[in-house]
């Protein structure tokens, strides 16, 4: 079982994320602390024949909660998960909200691996997207995570943001592959709802565009694939052992549980869902334990479309039992894909058409 933890707080709101999330405002951190810990204690002594086996906190910005609320929160999961028997202890960080004591601290309370949301290394694409650090603090603040022995340090980047040219984009990929980041997350800018960039895609004032899609992909894959790095995933690279066990595991479907408000959990073919305010949440922790606000049941067709389109973002592929002859067949001819020991697998060419084959194939 994989466990993930939501902290929503951000100094910011970038105008790009869905993400459940706010400013701190009136909410009093502590006793949201208190109260992640109180639902995990209580989902986990549901949960005892169940194993956790990664551990992801995720958000928001969690590196921006103070060193004693992080004290607090981690020490306190410790103690319930026990982390050194984890495979993977992950915590989602912003550059701007370490320095090299507190990145002592996360390694300190047992985070092995940071994933830093850098995005990009040009200064008019931060500006553009909202990020509160400059190109410099983000080659500084992967230094300090390489400086205190961090085992293990990700950096997430977005490319095909209009106004990104080419030549800009190759400079951020240089400067990551320089950092000598263990793991790079590289992904498409998509317009999700409930975000003023998608506002903006309304208004005209932003653009999607496919050719800048597809030449900013493949020139991340030839430039990170050079450098080493494997393409296991089709956002994700990650030098030799340093893949993101956690997302390999919601990749091959494993059950995962979910903290904190808006987090989803999926465990024995049901999926439910805290509710999505985070004074709600503490309230309700409070006064009757949880905070799942939605359940349902997944029938075996929804778990196979859903475990299809996971799978076929991997190098192992999916199963290609159930899927139609025909168009495996069409995919196979057209170089988009290829059967290996009953898995499809995409092609360099398919890799980048992910999302409209999953669309095929269902």
């Amino acid at each position: 079982m994989l466990v993930y933890v939501h902290i929503p707080f951000c100094h910011r709101v970038c105008p790009y994320c869905s993400f459940y999330k706010h400013t701190p405002g009136a909410t009093p951190i502590g006793a949201f602390v208190e109260s992640l810990l109180d639902e995990a204690q209580a989902r986990l002594k549901s949960l005892e024949g169940q194993k956790a086996r990664t551990l992801y906190l995720g958000g928001g910005t969690p590196s921006m909660l103070s060193p004693s609320h992080l004290a607090k929160l981690l020490g306190g999961l410790d103690s319930l998960l026990h982390f050194a028997s984890l495979d993977e202890v992950t915590l989602e960080a912003n550059p701007a909200t370490f320095d090299t004591r507190k990145a002592r601290q996360f390694l300190d309370l047992g985070i092995r691996r940071v994933s830093l949301g850098i995005q990009s290394f040009h200064g008019p694409t931060l500006s553009q997207l909202g990020r509160e650090h400059r190109p410099d603090e983000a080659g500084e603040s992967v230094d300090i995570l390489k400086q205190v022995g961090m085992p293990s340090v990700n950096v997430d980047l977005m490319f095909s943001i209009p106004g990104l040219s080419l030549e800009a984009w190759n400079e951020t990929l240089d400067q990551t592959i320089r950092l000598q980041a263990d793991h790079i997350s590289a992904y498409n800018l998509t317009y999700e709802e409930d975000t003023a960039f998608l506002d903006r895609l309304k208004k005209g004032d932003m653009d999607m565009d496919p050719d800048r899609d597809a030449g900013q992909f493949f020139l991340a894959k030839d430039l990170l694939e050079a450098a080493g790095y494997d393409h296991y995933e089709t956002s994700n690279y990650a030098r030799p052992g340093h893949r993101s066990s956690h997302n390999e595991g919601y990749w091959q479907g494993e059950d995962y549980l979910g903290l904190g408000p808006s987090a989803v959990t999926t465990l024995n073919r049901t999926r439910s869902q805290n509710v999505s305010d985070t004074d709600r949440y503490v309230r309700m922790i409070r006064s009757i334990g949880h905070a799942s606000v939605d359940s349902e049941a997944l029938d075996d067709e929804a778990l196979r479309i859903e475990r299809l389109a996971l799978m076929l973002r991997t190098t192992r592929g999916a199963p290609i039992n159930g899927l139609d002859p025909k168009k495996l067949d069409a995919l196979t001819s057209e170089g988009l894909a290829e059967i290996r020991n009953d898995r499809l697998v995409l092609s360099r060419k398919g890799s980048a058409l992910v999302d409209a084959i999953v669309g095929e194939l269902i």
